[in-house]
């Protein structure tokens, strides 16, 4: 996928999701659309719309971002070592696109794996299991069966 013009990403996402997505913000605390949400479906970029978490591995981690026990598929995202603000993370990005999506950490469920994907609402996009057929994500509908 060739990357997008930074004109059009402008255009195409929020001020919020484009600053996080392009230039590594973080949305608030408690503040994103997918925080406290419980819908089955999946989640893909907000940018490429390549999938990205399921809601079969989010869980209420209470930190005040959607957090997952891991990936939809391994391959979907990247790990980076992000040494900003005086810290030591595991960045993570999404494979395709490369928008920054958030951190993960080692502090997820024991029984999961123990991992905790801490990642932005403002990175995503919601697919729910009733349109992913009509979405093009028809791939994914056997998860929910």
């Amino acid at each position: 996928m060739a990357k997008q013009d930074d004109q059009e990403l402008r255009e195409q996402l929020s001020e919020t999701a484009y600053e996080v997505t392009q230039h590594a913000a973080t949305e608030a605390p408690f503040s994103g659309e997918y925080d406290q949400f419980d819908q089955p479906g999946i989640y893909v970029d907000v940018v490429s719309g390549e999938p990205l978490f399921s809601s079969l591995d989010k869980y209420d981690a209470g930190c005040g971002w959607p957090s997952f026990t891991k990936p939809i598929e391994k391959k979907a995202v990247k790990r980076h070592l992000d040494t900003s603000h005086g810290m030591f993370r595991t960045e993570v990005r999404s494979t395709e696109s490369t928008s920054h999506l958030g951190h993960v950490f080692t502090d997820g469920p024991v029984d999961e794996g123990g991992l905790r994907y801490c990642i932005n609402s403002a990175a995503l996009k919601f697919i729910p299991v009733d349109q992913l057929e009509q979405a093009g994500y028809g791939q994914y509908q056997s998860l929910f069966e």
